[in-house]
C-alpha cells in the first residue's frame, strides 16, 4: 500500500504507527520493510522473521529482500522495522547480523538504510542507538506509537487496525438461510452449466454482477437467497469467474474482449440465456425467456443487451495485465471495494463456490498490497478446494514476493485513506 498524500510524518513514533494500518492489523515476529522515495513513504513489505538457520547466513535472505523492494522503481531509501521482543538480545539469537546484511543489500540496491527500529510488545526503540540519554533501556513505551499523532489522525479518517490474518474470526450464517441457499444454487448450476460457452448468457452473467457492483453499497453484503444462489452458481465457470474479476478492475469491455479472445464462445448459438430476475426458477428444464432486452414475463428487469460486439475491443488491457495489475493505469477501485464485499458474503457458505470467492478476495488484497491477508485467503480457499489452480497460482505469486503493479505505483494504488478522505 503506498501512504496517503496528506500524511504528515514527524518522527519515528509516527512511522512505527502508520504501520499497522498499512498493513491492517499489527505485526508480530516480522520484518516490516518500507520503501522511501525522498521524504515520502512508498510501498510496504512484511515477512515473517527468519529462525536460526537463516539468521547463521542471513545474506541470501536479505538479498531476497533487496529484490522484492526493487518493485517500487522509484524509491531512493529503506526503513525497517523488526516486531519481536528478542530485539533486545545478544549473541546467538539476536538480530544484528540481519541488519548488517539487510544494510549492505539493500545499499547495493540503492536503497540504502535511513532507520531500523526493534518493536516489542511492551517497548521499542532505534536498533543501533547505545545512547541511554535518548535510549534508555529497556526501550520506549509502545504506547508512544499507539497514541502518536499520524494514529490518531488514520483513525480520525476511518481506519481501524484488524485482527491478523490467522487470527481473523469466521462469520456464521442462519441454518434456513444456509439451506435456502445451497437448493437453490444447486438448480441454478443445473440450468448455467450447458451454457458455459454461450456468448448470450455470459453477457447475463456479467451484467448481473456489473448492476449489482453499482447498486447501493449498504445492500451488497445483505444476505438475499436467489441472488447469491445465483451469483455462487456463477463462480463454478472458470471464464465467469475470470471475467468478473477483470470487469471490476478494467470494465465490462475488457471482461468481454478477453473471454472473446480466449475463444470462450461457441459459433453456435445455443440455448436462450437464463436471466435472473430476482426469483430462482423451479424447474431444471429449458427455461421461458424473453428476447434480449424485452421486460422479463416476472416484472423483473429487462434482459441486458450484449456487453460487445465483435470488433469493439481494439486497445482493451488483456487479462494477464489487468491480473497482475499492470493495465488499465489505475483501476475501478471502488467496483473492487464493492465485490470485496459480495465475495465476503458468498463465501460463507463453503463449498467450491467459496473457494472462488475467496479467490477472488485474496487477488483483490494482493492489488491493494496485503500480502498477507491475500495469502490468507488463498489458503483458505485450498483448504476449501485443495488443487484450486487460481488459488494455487496467485499464492506462488505471494509467496515469491511479486507486487501488484498497483500498489508498487503511487498514483495507483489502493488509497483508503485519500486524498478526499480527510
Amino acid at each position: 500500500m503506498t501512504s496517503p498524500e496528506r500524511l504528515t510524518v514527524r518522527g519515528p513514533e509516527d512511522i512505527l504507527g502508520f504501520i499497522p494500518h498499512s498493513l491492517g492489523y499489527w505485526p508480530a515476529n516480522s520484518l516490516v520493510a518500507m520503501t522511501l522515495q525522498g521524504k515520502r513513504l512508498g510501498a510496504t513489505l512484511r515477512l515473517d522473521l527468519p529462525g536460526p538457520a537463516v539468521l547463521a547466513d542471513p545474506a541470501p535472505f536479505a538479498e531476497t529482500v533487496a529484490g522484492y523492494l526493487a518493485a517500487d522503481e522509484h524509491a531512493d531509501g529503506t526503513l525497517l522495522a523488526l516486531f519481536t521482543n528478542n530485539g533486545w538480545l545478544s549473541g546467538p539469537g539476536c538480530y544484528d547480523g540481519l541488519l548488517f546484511s539487510l544494510e549492505a543489500a539493500l545499499a547495493g540496491a540503492c536503497m540504502p538504510v535511513k532507520e531500523a527500529w526493534y518493536v516489542g510488545d511492551r517497548y521499542w526503540r532505534d536498533a543501533w542507538c547505545t545512547d541511554p540519554a535518548c535510549c534508555p533501556l529497556p526501550g520506549r513505551p509502545l504506547e508512544q506509537i499507539r497514541d502518536s499523532l499520524l494514529n490518531t489522525e488514520m483513525v480520525f479518517r476511518g481506519s481501524s487496525v484488524g485482527p491478523p490474518p490467522e487470527e481473523r474470526q469466521a462469520r456464521t450464517v442462519p441454518s434456513l438461510y444456509r439451506a435456502a441457499v445451497l437448493e437453490a444454487e444447486a438448480v441454478w448450476s443445473a440450468r448455467l452449466d450447458c451454457r458455459r460457452q454461450s456468448r448470450a448468457q455470459f453477457d447475463a452473467v456479467l451484467g448481473l454482477w456489473t448492476g449489482l457492483l453499482a447498486g447501493p453499497r449498504e445492500e451488497l453484503g445483505q444476505p438475499l437467497v436467489d441472488r447469491d444462489a445465483f451469483l455462487r452458481a456463477s463462480l463454478l465457470v472458470p471464464a465467469w469467474r475470470d471475467a468478473v474479476l477483470v470487469m471490476a478492475a478494467a470494465g465490462q469491455a475488457a471482461a468481454a474482449a478477453g473471454a472473446e479472445e480466449f475463444g470462450n464462445f461457441d459459433e453456435e448459438p445455443g440455448p436462450e440465456p437464463v436471466v435472473f430476475t430476482g426469483v430462482v426458477p423451479l424447474e431444471t428444464g429449458p427455461p421461458e425467456t424473453e428476447p434480449a432486452g424485452a421486460p422479463s414475463s416476472t416484472g423483473g428487469p429487462p434482459a441486458p443487451e450484449p456487453l460487445l460486439k465483435t470488433g469493439q475491443h481494439q486497445g482493451t488491457p488483456g487479462y494477464g495485465d489487468v491480473l497482475m495489475g499492470h493495465e488499465p493505469p489505475v483501476p475501478q477501485w471502488l467496483t473492487m471495494d464493492a465485490l470485496d464485499l459480495v465475495l465476503g458474503q458468498l463465501a460463507l457458505l463453503g463449498g467450491a463456490p467459496a473457494a472462488a470467492a475467496l479467490t477472488g478476495r485474496g487477488w483483490i488484497a494482493w492489488c491493494r498490497g496485503r500480502g498477507s491477508y491475500s495469502a490468507a485467503y488463498y489458503e483458505e480457499a485450498l483448504e476449501i478446494e485443495p488443487g484450486y489452480r487460481l488459488a494455487e497460482l496467485l499464492l506462488e505469486l505471494v509467496r515469491r514476493g511479486t507486487l501488484c503493479g498497483w500498489a508498487a505505483r503511487k498514483e495507483a494504488a489502493w488509497q483508503k485513506f485519500g486524498p478526499d478522505a480527510a
